[in-house]
């Protein structure tokens, strides 16, 4: 570790345990107020993430406040491995999972927002560890290092560093020259739109706990549900499973269009190139899908109108087609159970992912544009070798940097994606399960195909692929060069 700011290091994570230690206290307050049981085991876990992260401060208190681009990317794997490690103590404590490996999973899926579950009977635990297993989903999605960065100015602490590694966007949109006011800016949203979909969830039918529980959910592009049929549970309330699509729309949009949305500003929105790909993916997938089920009669029935059947068929192929591309991960009904084709079409949509800039997992529309853009250059490149023709997005010109980049992503993210299969079929996963477990991870999608699909859990996998969904799931959260770079004898040269 020679070079590194071992320090800053140490310190942060001691912060990061602390965040960790606020949000396990709240738990622990509902746990008591609902008297589920868990109270012990949460204060003995909420005293081991105190002390901790008061003992990694302490002892780190005269640092040098200054982070490089080498300590911002261990800072921000590292964070969310501990963060991992301690947040998964709640399960532990209170029994909740039977084995650590489980409690290391589902903890994992919680923070990187991915929504895969150990669980067969999410009812049976306490409310508090439901609530928990809710909180990491919520902090996870808009990033608990970028909720650091809000705070590190008042450190006398500079965080760019940390957001660059934490938060790459393409184009590198801010909604204030200082990063700190940026981040700020992303989580007063982001706690805004939790908050007002929480309120229409509840007044739609849903109990308090449950609109939380998925409000936080929907809001990090997550998964997890208090209920174990997910929304299925309130198939016979469409407004709920509407209002639940919006903010999953929400949730896979560019946070920076959102503000200027808030703002009035709704001409940066609609000229936006990626926004209009993106809704214009959802409307294309959610058109086919629907076409699909209404011609197949998966919801006719004698005793349904023409007009029933058309708006069944529409809701369910809108909330999974939104739940998919966003990579939340929510599901209303078996999508691999509705035809072969359709199965595939979700396959392919588990690589797509939401906007830049959102807590979507997934590829992102901007890098699929990027790539498409170029790929019609290259026609035009092979009759015009001369020419210098660049990749134009929003009518500026991409530098060819960036272009490099998208291409070294997307052929990083494919190698991954076959590696990560090869690993999970070597563990004896059948060949459907091995593939659809490997995208589902790699882009923080949550459910799968075969047996980790919808109506399924990832409870079977052996140990092992348990342990390696959790790394895709982190690599994957992290948009992989956060990870992987620290795995290149480069980044521990000196030079």
């Amino acid at each position: 570790m020679k070079g590194f700011n071992l320090k800053i290091i140490i310190h942060i994570l001691g912060l990061l345990l602390l965040f960790n230690a606020v949000f396990m206290g709240l738990v622990t307050l509902c746990s008591y107020f609902f008297d589920d049981g868990a109270t012990t085991g949460l204060l003995t876990a909420l005293a081991i993430n105190v002390a901790a992260g008061g003992i990694f401060m302490g002892l780190t208190l005269n640092h040098r406040k200054e982070i490089k681009k080498r300590e911002g990317y261990i800072i921000v794997t590292l964070g969310w491995i501990t963060m991992v490690f301690f947040g998964m103590l709640p399960f532990v404590f209170t029994n909740s999972m039977t084995t650590i490996s489980d409690a290391f999973f589902e903890t994992m899926s919680g923070y990187t927002a991915t929504g895969a579950t150990i669980l067969g009977d999410i009812e049976a635990l306490p409310k508090s560890i439901i609530l928990w297993r809710s909180l990491t989903h919520w902090m996870g999605g808009m990033g608990i290092i970028v909720l650091a960065i809000a705070i590190l100015p008042l450190l006398g602490i500079g965080g760019m560093q940390l957001f660059s590694a934490e938060a790459p966007v393409l184009g590198g949109d801010k909604l204030h020259p200082r990063i700190s006011d940026t981040a700020k800016r992303l989580w007063l949203i982001y706690v805004s739109l939790t908050f007002v979909n929480a309120l229409l969830l509840y007044l739609s039918g849903m109990s308090l706990f449950d609109a939380l529980n998925h409000a936080m959910s929907t809001m990090a592009s997550g998964g997890f549900s208090s209920k174990n049929e997910s929304l299925g549970y309130w198939n016979d309330l469409p407004q709920i499973q509407y209002i639940t699509v919006f903010f999953m729309f929400l949730a896979g949009s560019n946070f920076v269009l959102l503000y200027y949305a808030l703002k009035g500003k709704f001409n940066r929105v609609f000229a936006d190139n990626e926004f209009r790909w993106y809704t214009g993916f959802i409307g294309i997938f959610v058109l086919i899908v629907s076409i699909s089920l209404f011609r197949n009669g998966l919801y006719a029935a004698a005793d349904l109108s023409m007009w029933t059947a058309v708006e069944h068929s529409f809701r369910h192929a809108l909330f999974q087609v939104v739940a998919v591309i966003t990579t939340t991960g929510l599901v209303t009904a078996d999508f691999t159970a509705w035809s072969p084709f359709v199965t595939m079409l979700f396959f392919g949509l588990m690589f797509l992912g939401g906007s830049t800039g959102s807590t979507s997992g997934g590829v992102k529309v901007m890098r699929h544009l990027i790539l498409i853009k170029n790929g019609f250059l290259e026609f035009k490149r092979a009759l015009h070798p001369n020419a210098i023709l660049m990749v134009r997005l929003n009518k500026a010109p991409i530098e060819q940097s960036i272009v490099y980049h998208v291409l070294a992503f997307f052929v990083l993210y494919m190698i991954l994606f076959i590696i990560g299969a090869g690993v999970l079929s070597v563990l004896g996963l059948d060949f459907t399960t091995a593939i659809g477990g490997a995208a589902a991870s790699l882009g923080n999608v949550g459910p799968g195909l075969g047996g980790v699909g919808p109506a399924s859990t990832y409870a079977a996998l052996p140990v092992l692929g348990k342990l390696w969904c959790a790394l895709l799931m982190l690599i994957g959260r992290l948009e992989l060069f956060t990870v992987l770079i620290l795995f290149s004898p480069y980044y521990w040269s000196k030079n």
